[in-house]
Formats: C-alpha cells, structure tokens, sequence
C-alpha cells in the first residue's frame, strides 16, 4: 500500500496541488511612454545554458500582464532578483495584483530605479534597473522561436488559437518567453565571492516562495545558513584521460604531467576542456601542452570570468 495521498492535479498546479519552492523576482519593462514597469514572479527559470550562441530564461506568465504586454511590444526585460528582508518581499507583493495598470501602481512603489547598463553602454532604450537588486538579467526575447514573432499585443481578454508550443501566445491565457541573456549585472560583494571562491557566508539572501496558495497569503521563507555538502570526486585514470586527448587534435599534444592536471574534470566535460586548450595551443602556436601551459590556460580562464 502506498504511503502517499493521490493529489488532484487541477489549474496552476504547482501552487494547489504541490509545494513547490520558487524563486522570487522583479520583472521590469518598457512602457509605450518610456516608463518602467514593475512585475513579480516565480515561474522563472534557465533555458538554454550550454552548447548554443547565446543563454536564455524561460519566463511563464499570463499573456494579459502588463509584463507580457511589454514584452510583446519591444521585447526588453530585466529580472530583478530582490532580498529576502519581510519589507522587501512586501513590497513585492504590493505589485501584484492582477489588472493593476503601471500609471496606477507605480507611483505607489517604493523600489529605487536606476538606468541600465546595457542602455549606458549602447543607447538603446531599456527598462530600469533595481537598485536594491541583489542581481539582475537583462534581455531580449528571441520573438522568432516557434513562429512567436507573428504574436501581437492588445488582447487582455484572452487569446484564440492556434497557440504556439513553447514560445509566444501559447494558450488562451497563458504566454512563454525564451529570453535571451543579454548582461549579468552583480552587487560587487557577491561578484567578488563567485571570481574568488564562495563560502557559506558569500552566499546572498534570496528569499524562496510557494506562491498564492490559500487566496489570501504569499508564502514564502528567508535564507538560513548554507550547509555545504562535499562532492564526490572520481579521479579518470590517466590512460582514459590521455585517450580522449590523443583524439581531440592531430597536432596538438599533452604532456602527462598536463593531463594530470585535468583528471578530475567530469567525463561528459573531458572533451569541451581538452578541445578549448587545444584552441589555446593553436593561438599561441604550441604543439605540445605542459602542465605550464595548462596554469596558464587556467589563469586566462579565471581573468576572463572575472570581467564577466
């Protein structure tokens, strides 16, 4: 006999059926004036994060939202990812009741704006920064996925089909955005933990919600104290290693004493790390790569996320 209760699984799932831990984030976007509008979320999450040209979120929301409209229009948004202080998520929620237009709720609204730093550095309108953003993503949808780019705006009463599967209007009420990542933008303190190593006490106060579950309260918990659990290393042997090294180049070569330097690099990376030094090798017109090489090759790596 089983020792679990079968739950009905009925509308908005995630939140009547399940508890469901959920980030918490300000979305913002443009006006049709050039305003800002601010909008919460949780149904956020990464999308594409290895193998393409460029990264993405999956953002889930009501395609009658101010932030769907927004994002059909100019398809600009940035997600604001905000503490976890009780007065924070207040205000957060302060924002979000359904129909609220931006000219009526944004006056009201206590969060710090500031300009964007993609807008700063290319002219292009955008839609405002949190300031007191512990994080933020700027993007773009990528409207052409899925035919999305025929979507138009203005209907807040529902949409009828067809609906597309992934991207754009895809249901009567409901809309998915792929939103590229255009910027990463990163308080210094939390910036400086991810580039030198990040400790318990490095990690932020992002606070985690289970959503609008009892038609009267938001839900959520504040962080506690991060609790670190050691991996497993599984060392390859240095004859797997130096097998997937002979293949990865003609004319490039490794050392053992450079290979030994990457035995604990997962099986399923081995190939994309062997294949950026052999790049590395090409550039700087190396044949043979030392374990020398390789401190050098990890020490570009290392300045090249730090400016990111």
């Amino acid at each position: 006999m089983s020792s679990f209760e079968n739950l009905r699984i009925v509308d908005n799932f995630y939140q009547t059926s399940l508890f469901f831990p959920m980030p918490t984030v300000i979305i913002s976007t443009l006006c049709d004036d050039g305003s800002t509008n601010l909008g919460p979320y949780s149904l956020v999450q990464p999308y594409y994060v290895a193998g393409k040209d460029y990264y993405a979120m999956l953002l889930s929301c009501r395609n009658s939202s101010n932030t769907a409209q927004n994002i059909l229009k100019n398809g600009k948004c940035t997600l604001n990812f905000i503490d976890d202080k009780p007065a924070t998520f207040k205000e957060a929620v302060k924002l979000s009741w359904p129909g609220d237009k931006p000219e009526d709720k944004m006056p009201k609204c206590n969060f710090k704006l500031e300009k964007s730093l993609l807008e700063e550095e290319t002219g292009e309108a955008r839609p405002m920064v949190l300031t007191d953003a512990i994080e933020a993503i700027e993007c773009t949808w990528v409207r052409e996925l899925d035919g999305a780019d025929r979507d138009q705006p203005g209907e807040l009463n529902g949409y009828e089909p067809p609906y597309h599967d992934f991207n754009g209007i895809t249901s009567k009420f409901g809309a998915h955005f792929i939103l590229k990542i255009d910027k990463i933008l990163m308080k210094k303190k939390y910036a400086d933990a991810i580039i030198n190593g990040v400790k318990a006490k490095d990690f932020p106060a992002l606070p985690v919600d289970y959503g609008y579950r009892d038609s009267k309260n938001f839900w959520f918990h504040r962080k506690t104290r991060m609790r670190a659990e050691l991996l497993q290393v599984r060392q390859a042997s240095l004859e797997s290693v130096r097998y997937a090294a002979d293949r990865a180049d003609d004319t490039v070569k490794f050392t053992d004493e450079a290979l030994m330097t990457i035995l604990g690099v997962p099986r399923v990376f081995l190939s994309v790390v062997l294949k950026g030094c052999v790049a590395w090798a090409k550039e700087n017109n190396v044949t043979l790569v030392t374990a020398e090489h390789m401190q050098i090759i990890n020490d570009k790596r290392a300045k090249e996320k730090a400016k990111k």
